[in-house]
């Protein structure tokens, strides 16, 4: 066994013996951990964003991408909602020993559901520092101990942030094991993490297609795809054109790196005609570009690309296709969607219902901006991640689905009949 090998079982079987642990504390001291990493968050904020410009001139060296590069970036802004976001999971209702449902049976016995935490959790993620923080807080409120695997990119932010979070596990007399981060960005060590289901119990990568494939195809734990957003948005002939500008113009422009950002628009070929032309005025004026084969091709316009229709963007670059009515609509976003989220823009109520019914996605909207797929917008606090798969979560993971649940049954001496 390699000295790799040896330190990759270790850090399994240290986060294995810390999420028993975890399991027997209460709300009071995983809450006083939390507010403990936020306030050293803000304490330590001058090293953490210095931390943060080494892996920022690293990415820029690599000509990295600037969607990327904005993804990885923390300012004292960024910093701040990260600790405010810590101290909101904070102030969340902890899952952990709720009772379900349950009843008494004919023979005598109680049964009920009571939700536990998960156990240890390894997280994948590429240059994005936050999700260090979130997913430690959200882990550490339900209970779990995680396992943090990001990419070379955060190699300096990822390390100072575990710092602080394993300095305020100690002071709050929590194990510091409970997170841990694993920074060699060997890919060969990543497969031998995904063999360990003796010790791990869920895997969430958050990164690209390849990412999530690669822990589908080699990985013996369960893991949890999702975070790939090709959002579309649909302009239904009935819609407030202008109203659905601004919800246009938010969806792409408000933060174009996320996943949650609208990379495809679909519009009626009934309001072509009068739509598209302020369309292509207001994204002109965002610094939109339109990739379309419905529009001649002149400044702010390019021709379409099949093969972006099934990729995220993450720049100021959308995708325009006309469409004949509600049910191409559908049909596009069927062959084309992620699972993510998916928006109509309607002033027709029974079609906005037959959209939600027809569309198969973790979210679907009427009359809003997908932006809203996000664990501090649902109310669930920072999220794990955002699933795409229909079983054990789908959606914002937040404190919840980091649980599940076991049967308790308790009985007055009985023997089953």
């Amino acid at each position: 066994m390699s000295s790799l090998t040896s330190d990759i079982l270790q850090i399994a079987q240290q986060a294995k013996l810390a999420s028993v642990e975890m399991a027997q504390f209460g709300n009071v001291q995983k809450n006083h951990a939390l507010l403990t990493i936020a306030d050293t968050l803000e304490a330590r904020s001058a090293e953490i964003l210095a931390a943060n410009a080494k892996d920022i001139e690293f990415a820029q060296s690599q000509s990295i991408s600037a969607a990327i590069i904005d993804r990885l970036l923390l300012t004292e802004s960024r910093l701040q909602g990260i600790a405010n976001d810590v101290r909101h999971v904070a102030k969340l209702a902890d899952p952990v020993g709720q009772i379900i449902d349950g009843g008494v049976l004919n023979s005598g016995l109680k049964i009920e559901r009571q939700r536990v935490p998960l156990g240890v959790i390894l997280t994948i993620y590429e240059a994005r520092p936050n999700v260090t923080i979130d997913v430690a807080s959200l882990c550490l409120k339900t209970g779990n101990a995680v396992i943090l695997r990001g990419g070379k990119e955060t190699k300096f932010t990822n390390a100072i942030l575990v710092e602080v979070v394993q300095q305020a596990l100690e002071t709050a007399g929590l194990p510091k094991f409970a997170v841990q981060a694993i920074t060699n960005p060997d890919r060969a060590l990543l497969l031998e993490l995904l063999k360990l289901d003796r010790y791990i119990d869920m895997v969430i990568p958050r990164g690209g297609a390849g990412l999530h494939q690669f822990c589908k195809e080699n990985s013996t734990i369960p893991v949890i795809v999702g975070g790939i957003g090709v959002c579309h948005l649909f302009v239904e002939k009935s819609a407030d054109q202008d109203k659905a500008l601004d919800v246009i113009a938010n969806a792409k422009t408000q933060r174009p790196s996320t996943c949650n950002t609208l990379e495809t628009l679909l519009v009626d070929k009934a309001i072509a005609d009068s739509f598209l032309p302020k369309l292509v005025e207001r994204m002109k004026s965002l610094g939109v570009t339109l990739h379309t084969d419905d529009l001649q091709k002149s400044e702010g316009i390019e021709p379409l690309d099949p093969a972006k229709l099934r990729q995220e963007w993450l720049s100021l670059d959308l995708n325009l296709v006309v469409v004949e009515g509600l049910s191409a609509a559908v049909e596009h976003i069927r062959e084309y969607g992620s699972q993510h989220s998916e928006s109509i823009l309607t002033s027709d109520y029974q079609l906005a219902r037959q959209f939600v019914a027809q569309v198969d996605a973790a979210a679907v909207y009427i009359n809003a901006s997908t932006r809203f797929t996000d664990g501090g917008e649902f109310g669930l606090g920072a999220e794990v991640a955002v699933s795409t798969q229909k079983l054990h979560a789908r959606g914002p993971m937040g404190l919840e689905a980091l649980t599940t649940y076991k049967w308790v049954c308790e009985g007055d001496y009985l023997s089953r009949a």
